[in-house]
């Protein structure tokens, strides 16, 4: 029975073929489904800038994946509860099917045996429940558990930097940390292109029920039913300070300033519109989780080949391989640009539930005044990386949209 599968890399008849130049699509089983053939299926279709939703039949998504693995998408991973199969598909129509014998499933309440989490095993949480992850009794359905580790891990990179929001957020204000956010001056949170906001809805649980701090976090995404749906389930939790909006985070503003923006798998471009919202509205940290890395990628390819004694001819030469070297390159493009907006910057692995390799999440941090100068001596200087990211798009002969934004 397949569970879950993602779609990537879209073949150049992708939008003759379905209608609409995709490039991406994930589907995958709704836990309340049960056993039977006619078990319904979500699937979400993106293109560079919108994403659409419908329900599938279990016939209709291996029907799905038997005409477009391979074919009008070029990588396909699929799972079901036993196997994870990758479809690789080349320019001459060949499609290669790689297999991976899954672990079975380890009995709730003994998963990562040991490990504390963030939101615990057994302990019922409201919006948890509701999205499929949770029994009632708090138990966590076995084929959720990536999500469950997903959120947990998450929460985690919002734990490590909560200390330093506050430091920078009472220095501001010229309060003492204790005072540094309170309910005339909450924690605001900005969370662009949240889709269904399963991690939006844990960073707000997180920080309002766990933590007690007064916290506002909006959620912004193109679609109005995923919005509306959202809403609804904020209203059902509880969650007052939870508030959602429809928009595009190339125009969107909020009222107040952000402390700290998230961006998960917003796609290519739209990370860089949410990093400059940060930059330029001085949000006090940022975690960001970019996706589809394609506006480098496609300017390399539709350069000439370079000469056979460039350091990158090698790297060029095979698409796979570009393609990749591309999103590494834009991530490492971001993190300089960030670096030389004043943030200190780390670029971590991440978890992602669909088991796809956009799994880098770059967090920065706003330096306070003293860490700047202290970082002079510890670390690398803005023009030295203003040397580093300069040599190497000039090297590569590219442009990239968040430096322009800045610069803009």
């Amino acid at each position: 029975m397949i569970l879950s599968a993602t779609f990537s890399k879209p073949s150049k008849k992708c939008g003759e073929i379905l209608g609409k130049p995709y490039v991406r699509v994930r589907l995958w089983r709704n836990p309340s489904s049960g056993i039977s053939l006619s078990a319904f299926y979500t699937a979400e279709f993106f293109t560079a800038t919108q994403s659409f939703t419908k329900k599938m039949t279990e016939d209709e998504v291996k029907e799905f994946v038997e005409s477009h693995a391979g074919k009008t998408f070029k990588s396909v991973v699929e799972r079901t509860e036993n196997e994870e199969i990758t479809f690789l598909g080349n320019r001459h129509g060949e499609v290669r099917v790689l297999k991976k014998s899954l672990k079975s499933t380890v009995p709730s309440g003994k998963f990562d045996a040991g490990k504390k989490y963030l939101l615990p095993e057994d302990e019922p949480v409201p919006f948890l429940i509701r999205l499929g992850v949770q029994s009632a009794e708090g138990k966590i359905i076995s084929k959720r558990y990536d999500k469950f580790r997903q959120v947990n891990r998450f929460l985690e990179f919002i734990s490590d930097i909560i200390g330093d929001v506050r430091h920078l957020a009472a220095v501001e204000r010229g309060v003492p940390e204790s005072e540094a956010f309170n309910a005339e001056h909450p924690l605001r949170v900005s969370d662009f292109g949240c889709g269904k906001s399963y991690l939006t809805f844990a960073v707000y649980h997180y920080l309002a029920v766990v933590e007690k701090i007064p916290v506002e976090i909006t959620g912004l995404d193109l679609k109005k039913d995923v919005i509306d749906s959202c809403e609804k389930l904020a209203v059902e939790c509880g969650y007052t300070g939870l508030h959602f909006s429809v928009g595009d985070v190339a125009d969107f503003s909020y009222k107040e300033s952000p402390d700290i923006v998230i961006t998960l798998h917003a796609c290519d471009t739209a990370t860089d519109y949410a990093l400059s919202h940060a930059v330029k509205n001085s949000a006090k940290a940022i975690l960001s989780v970019p996706c589809c890395q394609h506006e480098i990628n496609t300017q390399l390819d539709r350069s000439p080949a370079p000469a056979p004694e460039s350091p990158f001819a090698s790297l060029e030469r095979f698409g796979i391989i570009r393609e990749k070297m591309s999103a590494l390159v834009t991530d490492a493009i971001r993190a300089e640009l960030l670096e030389q907006s004043g943030y200190k910057v780390q670029v971590l692995e991440f978890i992602d539930v669909e088991h796809t390799p956009k799994n880098l999440l770059i967090r920065a941090v706003k330096k306070s005044a003293e860490n700047k100068r202290a970082s002079e001596t510890i670390g690398s200087s803005v023009k030295e990386s203003e040397i580093r990211c300069g040599s190497l798009m000039e090297t590569l002969g590219v442009s990239q949209k968040l430096k322009e934004l800045l610069q803009g």
